[in-house]
């Protein structure tokens, strides 16, 4: 563990310089801990984003994903799905040339496709938000406490083994439930920062003012 941090005395938990507590995975990527990971996103384009990314996640560390995100949007148009849905082989020559990401031609070609499902969404319903947000778990289908034990078993939840099967019937890919689930986690639907980490209350107050976009 980083010289900057120590273990609490709770599982999971660490106690950075400040005598602040953070989730333990905190210093290897502390900005996206802090500001963005469980902030409630409603943006279209950040959502696809965010769907696609984890999908590049699946079998590599997110540490490194993050680390090419800025790579990530400059290669596909910032993550436009209405301009990634027309991306053709030249394209796709490109992203496999491209040093920057990470040239898993599969991938590649699932977040063409997705974009494509997405568009297809989007003109379906007007908005890719809320179509997403519908798939919120109830209250009480969240664990009364988020700790190490509930993390370490749980890798996927009820609402997004839901979620998953409705992508993959609509056609999107590398849309499985674990990944779907890291969606949920990432974009806000859920809040599982751990109990006792300083940010889980943040985005607890950021959950609670959010007006959450409704389908027409």
């Amino acid at each position: 563990m980083p010289s900057k941090a120590t273990p609490s005395t709770t599982p999971g938990l660490i106690v950075i310089e400040d005598a602040s507590v953070r989730c333990f995975w905190q210093p290897d990527m502390p900005d996206y801990h802090d500001n963005e990971w469980g902030h409630p996103v409603i943006d279209d384009r950040r959502l696809f984003e965010k769907i696609c990314l984890e999908g590049f996640h699946a079998g590599m560390s997110w540490r490194l994903i993050y680390n090419k995100r800025e790579n990530f949007r400059r290669a596909f148009h910032d993550f436009d799905f209405h301009a990634v849905a027309h991306f053709g082989e030249q394209d796709i020559e490109r992203l496999m040339t491209d040093k920057s990401i990470v040239r898993n031609r599969a991938k590649i070609l699932s977040t063409i496709n997705n974009a494509k499902r997405a568009v297809a969404l989007f003109e379906e319903t007007g908005s890719l938000a809320a179509w997403f947000w519908q798939f919120e778990p109830k209250v009480s289908e969240r664990p009364q406490t988020v700790d190490l034990t509930y993390w370490q078993q749980n890798t996927t939840s009820a609402a997004s083994i839901t979620l998953s099967k409705i992508l993959k019937k609509r056609g999107w890919t590398f849309v499985g439930p674990t990944t779907v689930y890291s969606f949920m986690q990432a974009m806000g639907m859920v809040n599982d920062h751990l109990e006792g980490c300083v940010c889980r209350k943040t985005v607890e107050d950021l959950r609670n003012r959010l007006v959450r976009p409704h389908l027409p």
